[in-house]
């Protein structure tokens, strides 16, 4: 019989690739948030684009900066939600739910918030979508085409044609590389179960269903998604000869932290580059202020007012603000379902099901589509980074995949610029040698990949 999944049930201490438990005066979970916070990981997404460009003049944000935001909201979220779930009558009667719930569930929503992104490529959201371009390109009837994509199962060739940032921050953080300890970052299942935001595999994955709106691990990496939903107790969807879970609980959180910060900071950034007026981010701030009942709203004005003098700053103290009000409007719905969210039947994101916020945020992502992501900055970006990161993966994997007694000095001299940890054994299927490429790639800073595009295709010596 398959275990059912309960509020004291769905967390673990456990650490992936640990046998034995360590001592220490941190707890398990803070622990996480230290290991994050030290990866060579999470530091290069100080160089990696949020939205806007890297700054010349003006600072905006860039995932590493993103990442440490949403983590502050994250850890709110779960001291908000962690202290009313200790109320329920079953994790009363249990010392470890409990305390779990009372000083832990912050640390860890906050450790997850740290993670979410460390699976994204160089250069915004098209960093992705690039990285598959040289796959879908060879997505043909053609004869050599048709070889190729036999080299590789259905599984696998999904994979590739629609590589995904959250499959890769899985990977991310439980690979074993060469050289390195087994388990990755070795972080607790909790932490790892709560970046599950599409826990399932590519072949599953539908546009029409929230939790497999994507997919959440490569095929790769079967084994470890399987093992952290087993430990969670994670609830299986009924896909026929699929694997597919609903999402943890804790997902929520992650996702909501995640999501207030970008519909509130692209906001605030693109006041800063001139992209929208100080009295537009004003009035969307100021209709997310009003709905929070906690708030002295007249107050909160005058406050504005008093700062008016500095734009910037008079939208830093109302952006604040509204973060802090749909942080617990998001916690509010959290708990208003979170029986339908224990049992994986709960279909939106916390912050589509505020009632009262939804015209405001629909027009806040109106906004931001028409205004933000189609700046002229931004699509000149996107470009140059499609262009870039699509002609790496296709550097690289050509020379992997060509065969070794077949390789050209120039698939040599590329494939000897691989670090020792990316390596593969050329024994190793096809599939498995271009996993060890993207995770090189992807790993890659937007300077990193900018400054090696132009000396593999001789701009730059």
């Amino acid at each position: 019989m398959k275990n059912k999944m309960t509020w004291n049930n769905c967390f673990s201490p456990k650490r992936f690739g640990v046998d034995k438990p360590q001592g220490d005066i941190r707890s398990e979970y803070e622990r996480d948030w230290d290991r994050i916070i030290f990866s060579s990981a999470f530091r290069r997404l100080q160089n990696k684009t949020q939205v806007f460009p890297l700054p010349e003049e003006i600072f905006v944000h860039n995932r590493l900066t993103h990442s440490l935001e949403v983590a502050s909201v994250g850890r709110s979220l779960g001291k908000i939600v962690g202290k009313e779930l200790c109320k329920l009558e079953e994790v009363k009667n249990s010392t470890a739910a409990r305390k779990f719930y009372r000083n832990n569930l912050k640390s860890v929503i906050a450790a997850a918030c740290l993670a979410h992104d460390l699976g994204n490529p160089a250069f915004g959201h098209s960093g992705e979508e690039a990285i598959s371009k040289y796959f879908r390109k060879r997505d043909t009837e053609k004869k050599e085409d048709l070889k190729f994509k036999s080299l590789f199962s259905d599984a696998e060739w999904k994979d590739l044609v629609t590589f995904e940032g959250n499959a890769n921050a899985l990977r991310i953080i439980t690979m074993h590389q060469k050289g390195r300890l087994k388990g990755g970052f070795r972080l607790t299942y909790s932490t790892i179960g709560s970046i599950l935001k599409y826990p399932c595999e590519s072949l599953a994955s539908t546009k029409s269903i929230l939790h497999r709106k994507k997919y959440g691990y490569f095929k790769i990496d079967e084994a470890v998604f399987l093992d952290v939903a087993k430990e969670l107790n994670m609830v299986e969807d009924s896909v026929e000869g699929r694997i597919v879970y609903k999402r943890h609980p804790f997902v929520y959180l992650v996702e909501a932290a995640d999501d207030i910060c970008y519909n509130i900071i692209d906001f605030e950034d693109a006041h800063r580059l001139g992209i929208l007026d100080y009295k537009t981010v004003r009035k969307y701030f100021e209709e997310i202020i009003i709905t929070n009942k906690k708030e002295d709203f007249e107050w909160v004005q005058k406050q504005a007012d008093l700062l008016k003098d500095d734009p910037n700053e008079s939208l830093a103290y109302l952006r604040a603000k509204a973060i802090n009000s749909l942080t617990y409007k998001c916690a509010n719905v959290f708990l208003g379902n979170k029986e339908a969210i224990l049992s994986g039947n709960y279909n939106k994101s916390l912050i589509e099901d505020i009632p009262e916020l939804s015209e405001t945020l629909d027009e806040i992502k109106e906004i931001s589509t028409k205004k933000i992501y189609n700046a002229r900055k931004v699509v000149e970006l996107e470009i140059a980074g499609f262009r870039i990161m699509s002609a790496l993966v296709q550097d690289f994997v050509n020379a992997a995949l060509t065969p070794k007694d077949d390789r050209e000095k120039e698939h040599k001299k590329i494939l000897e610029l691989l670090p020792k940890q990316f390596a593969f054994d050329e024994e190793s299927t096809p599939y498995i040698k271009v996993m060890h490429i993207l995770d090189f790639i992807s790993g890659m800073t937007d300077l990193f990949a900018l400054k090696l595009y132009r000396k593999l295709r001789g701009i730059e010596i």
